[in-house]
């Protein structure tokens, strides 16, 4: 019995002996080292919402991150090295489901580093809570908050960059058209939140300045006729005609008051006049046009850089002039926030980001942020080269009274030109 005892102790130790090294080099074995920073997002690669991807923020992430690489990536001081960046796009098909079933993906299973942010107002609301439930910044884009500002102390992990409805296009532009003597105005608006939330605020705006809303009208996603609208705001006389949709039904309203030769003193569109190729579609018809943005080349010497680098690499057609210079801007802050975190931890940079005041292209950029710091923050309005602009001789002119307008307003806007 003892002799067995004694042979099963010696198995046991040549075992244990034996296995040593291979649990030693399992525990010594080092996590694989970091080699490439990924940046996610689920964006309209296909859809009707396709247009920001092609024009808007598209363009801007994806010139960015070539820039950022050609520097050797950006520099964490945690890996003591430079890191490039690994772009992973899905496309949510312009569908809200789909797109917040991939931002899910993106952070759970695909474990990126850092998300972009998706495109419109409806589809930036919804994204927020995902990404603040996980921990991750989520820097807007195109897409607007006046909904969302409200939970902004609650998500501390929102930043948002875009100017909008109430941060404070409207209530620039009540301004302008007031100083005009603009007495009435006509709203045309877009079924989603994009348009519910233009159309609320302006109401409030204009009637505190004065302006009288004749009309106001609602269009579904892809409406193919809004004769009748503008009918009726011919038949009302609006002085303004403002159209809170997105670029086919704005482009649409442009078509049709032309065709049924209704001149108001102003007409303002949502997204789509404020896109270069507006001019060269519209032709002599552009002239007079208001937008949402707004900046040009006159704004300020990096502007004019910034255009210049856009369109050595892009189509000149392309180009935004609402929020090309933010979104740009906005990867340009994020970027060193990144780099003097010195860490890829979300909420170390979070930290950066709601504290710090970096150089951008709209120079010194910082954000206003809510709940004493710990909510989620807006651009502060000192950042912004715009609110309004119009079309004049070609060129989209900030008419913001102030220290930012490049052009005053033309009220009234020429008349339609005659068809030939």
């Amino acid at each position: 019995m003892r002799r067995k005892l004694l042979i099963l102790m010696v198995s046991c130790t040549m075992v244990l002996a034996l296995a040593a090294p291979l649990f030693a080099a399992g525990c010594d074995e080092a996590e694989p080292e970091k080699e490439v920073i990924v940046f996610g997002a689920a964006r309209p690669l296909t859809g009707p919402f396709a247009v920001y991807e092609e024009m808007a923020f598209g363009p801007i992430y994806k010139m960015w991150v070539d820039e950022v690489n050609a520097r050797g990536g950006l520099y964490i001081e945690e890996y003591g090295k430079r890191l490039p960046i690994e772009l992973k796009i899905y496309d949510d098909g312009s569908d809200m489901g789909t797109m917040t079933s991939m931002l899910e993906r993106l952070i759970l299973e695909d474990e990126v580093d850092f998300i972009l942010p998706p495109a419109s107002t409806a589809f930036l609301f919804a994204a927020a809570p995902i990404a603040n439930k996980h921990g991750y910044i989520l820097m807007g884009a195109e897409g607007g908050g006046t909904t969302l500002t409200p939970l902004l102390p609650s998500l501390p992990y929102y930043f948002g960059v875009l100017n909008y409805s109430d941060h404070y296009q409207m209530p620039v532009l009540a301004d302008i058209l007031s100083d005009a003597g603009i007495e009435t105005a006509a709203i045309m608006y877009l079924e989603d939140l994009h348009g519910v939330e233009y159309s609320g605020v302006a109401g409030i705006e204009l009637t505190n300045a004065g302006i009288d809303i004749v009309m106001t009208k609602s269009v579904p996603l892809g409406v193919m006729d809004v004769s009748s609208i503008i009918n009726q705001a011919k038949t009302l006389g609006a002085e303004a005609f403002l159209s809170f949709c997105y670029p086919d039904e704005n482009f649409l309203a442009i078509g049709t008051a032309i065709a049924l030769d209704y001149n108001p003193d102003v007409f303002l569109t949502g997204p789509g006049a404020n896109f270069a190729f507006f001019a060269g579609v519209f032709g002599p018809a552009a002239e007079g046009i208001m937008g949402y943005g707004a900046w040009n080349t006159k704004s300020s010497a990096a502007s004019e850089d910034f255009y210049e680098k856009f369109i050595a690499l892009y189509d000149p057609g392309l180009l935004d002039w609402w929020g090309h210079n933010l979104y740009y801007a906005g990867l340009q802050f994020f970027e060193q926030a990144i780099e003097e975190a010195g860490t890829l931890d979300q909420a170390v940079i979070r930290e950066v980001m709601a504290t710090s005041t970096f150089d951008t292209i709209l120079g010194p950029t910082w954000f206003d942020m809510t709940a004493d710091g710990e909510g989620g923050g807006l651009l502060a309005e000192e950042c912004y080269t715009g609110q309004v602009g119009q079309w004049q001789n070609g060129v989209f002119e900030v008419v913001d009274p102030g220290a930012n307008r490049t052009a005053p307003p033309v009220i009234p806007k020429p008349a339609w030109p005659a068809e030939e």
